[in-house]
């Protein structure tokens, strides 16, 4: 049996990789603080039931706790074969208000864990940055080697300087697997209640207007949790010694006047449409290029948009939306 800390594991993502995790027989140490923003607590709290429902102690432990206390991050390190590190502050407007907070949780967090798997000889420490490292000037398809020095957020700032720093550090340990995963806009059953997709799909189930910011000219790079699930572990499985960014991302850009359209369609039900500015730190669009990630993890993405909707669907219906 491996055993890894996944920190941030009962949000969103972290829920679905700790299930997969164990259902391949790893043993899984939970790192997450429980804090209810952007992903609520209670609901974090029932992700946290539902693991601990099928898996007893000696498959999974999970800790409250916080990837800023340095001596917690430290004992926990011990005796894993790896940290999954996908705990963080997420989210591009509330960064604004909270510059110093998106910093020191996702930037010294970052250090501190990467400080104890070089102290414990731990081989692997895997990080979840974001597509919002690219900002809105680089060329797409976004590929790994795009420079991604103007972030339009410090959200996407603090993701970069965490890459940032796994890379410096990493210079330490060459040994050391180090893949930074940059995440393209993820969606899926239990995602954070206030993300697009979940948020007009439930509004569009209950009748009631969605709010479309701009035009609807935006495009996005949609990626359905499995396949982020089978991308990390892909990394941990085949990723190199060293430090190296991989995009995994759908690869398959949408505009979002598309995207109401595909959700009208899965929901049975047609959208009521109201639009609003584009927010302070929105970028034009995102589109990955996934040629790194096929190539060196073997991995591409499985689920098409229509079916990752329809699942969203379904799991709103079971919650009774």
């Amino acid at each position: 049996m491996r055993r890894w800390l996944v920190t941030g594991g009962v949000g969103f993502i972290g829920h679905h990789l700790v299930r997969a995790l164990l259902s391949r027989g790893d043993g899984v140490r939970v790192l997450d603080d429980f804090s209810d923003a952007p992903y609520p607590t209670r609901l974090k709290r029932r992700n946290a039931e539902d693991l601990r429902a099928h898996h007893g102690p000696s498959e999974l432990d999970i800790v409250e706790g916080c990837v800023t206390d340095r001596a917690l991050a430290s004992r926990l390190v011990e005796g894993t074969d790896g940290v999954l590190h996908l705990a963080g502050l997420a989210g591009v407007r509330p960064s604004f208000a909270e510059p110093a907070r998106y910093a020191r949780v996702n930037v010294e967090g970052t250090a501190n864990l990467l400080e104890a798997v070089q102290r414990k000889g731990v081989p692997t420490f895997v990080l979840a940055s974001s597509s919002s490292v690219y900002g809105n000037d680089t060329p797409l398809p976004a590929a790994e080697q795009a420079a991604a020095i103007v972030p339009e957020s410090p959200y996407a700032a603090s993701k970069r300087s965490a890459e940032l720093v796994v890379a410096a550090m990493a210079k330490k340990t060459p040994g050391v697997r180090c893949p930074a995963l940059r995440f393209f806009t993820v969606y899926g059953p239990r995602q954070r209640p206030e993300m697009a997709i979940t948020l007009f799909l439930r509004a569009i189930l209950g009748g009631a207007p969605i709010t479309v910011f701009g035009d609807g000219s935006m495009k996005r790079d949609f990626t359905h949790v499995d396949d982020i699930v089978r991308g990390v572990l892909a990394s941990i499985d085949h990723a190199p010694a060293g430090y190296r960014p991989y995009n995994l991302g759908s690869g398959a850009p949408i505009l979002l006047s598309k995207l109401v359209e595909a959700m009208g369609h899965a929901a049975g039900r047609e959208p009521v449409v109201e639009h609003a500015p584009v927010p302070l730190g929105d970028v034009d669009a995102t589109f990955a290029d996934i040629a790194r990630a096929r190539l060196e993890l073997g991995w591409a993405p499985q689920v098409a948009l229509e079916d990752g909707l329809r699942s969203v669907v379904t799991w709103l219906r079971a919650e009774g939306a």
